[in-house]
């Protein structure tokens, strides 16, 4: 039977930029049970230590689905107020696409108009760029796709944990930290409700069993950009509402 509501499996102390607490988070989860045999989808935002972690704790065929909201942010950052809006709608777009050929195309075609207009936010779109459409290139569809986009399933944790840590007037050392913030998150769990487009996750799994099953057989040269393959994983159709 596949979980259909969120858990937080664990916390730890550190920086989000910090490889070595990113490596010994995955490490820990991979110790404790998580089956990363016939793959796994990991969705993450920006950090390049979290996404060297990944690689190099879960593999490189490994596929790692970027945020788009964090990819959107960061490329809107580069931009005068006056050219966001244009741009916002241009990246949403071209996320909103179930065809990922498609999708891909669109968002080279707004880097290299970038690269002329405003070169600070080229880069910052190509960079993991491909990453941004991992859904949409394993099949994924609907309001499940919309779930996986970005990090904001996980980050509904956040205000629940800053309501509880406000209880606290003197923060003592970094053991009473962490055992306030579990308690917000713990907080936070009894406010979760079921994943948005759950119904389709069996589907996902064998969309990404598949996916990584290609990957291994062709023998993928070693990179941490999941570059698109000829034969595509079964598409994750979307649910009825």
């Amino acid at each position: 039977m596949w979980r259909s509501v969120k858990h937080p499996l664990g916390l730890w102390d550190g920086s989000i930029e910090n490889a070595t607490v990113a490596t010994t988070l995955l490490v820990n989860l991979v110790e404790r049970g998580l089956d990363v045999q016939h793959g796994v989808l990991v969705v993450i935002d920006g950090a390049k230590a979290l996404r060297k972690a990944v690689r190099d704790v879960l593999g490189v065929l490994t596929p790692v689905q970027r945020c788009v909201r964090h990819k959107e942010r960061n490329v809107l950052g580069h931009l005068p107020e006056r050219d966001q809006p244009l741009v916002r709608r241009r990246l949403r777009a071209a996320w909103a696409l179930d065809d990922h050929d498609r999708a891909l195309d669109q968002l080279c075609v707004l880097a290299d108009e970038l690269a002329r207009s405003h070169p600070g936010a080229a880069p910052s779109l190509r960079e993991g760029m491909q990453e941004t459409l991992t859904v949409t290139r394993l099949g994924v569809r609907g309001r499940l796709k919309r779930t996986l986009a970005s990090t904001n399933p996980c980050e509904s944790m956040i205000d629940p944990v800053r309501r509880v840590a406000r209880n606290v007037k003197r923060w003592q050392n970094g053991d009473m930290c962490l055992r306030w913030t579990a308690a917000g998150m713990l907080e936070a769990q009894t406010q979760f409700r079921k994943i948005i487009g759950y119904a389709d996750l069996a589907k996902l799994a064998v969309a990404v069993e598949r996916d990584v099953a290609i990957r291994r057989a062709a023998d993928t040269p070693t990179t941490s950009v999941h570059t698109p393959i000829a034969t595509a994983a079964p598409e994750v159709a979307a649910s009825p509402a």
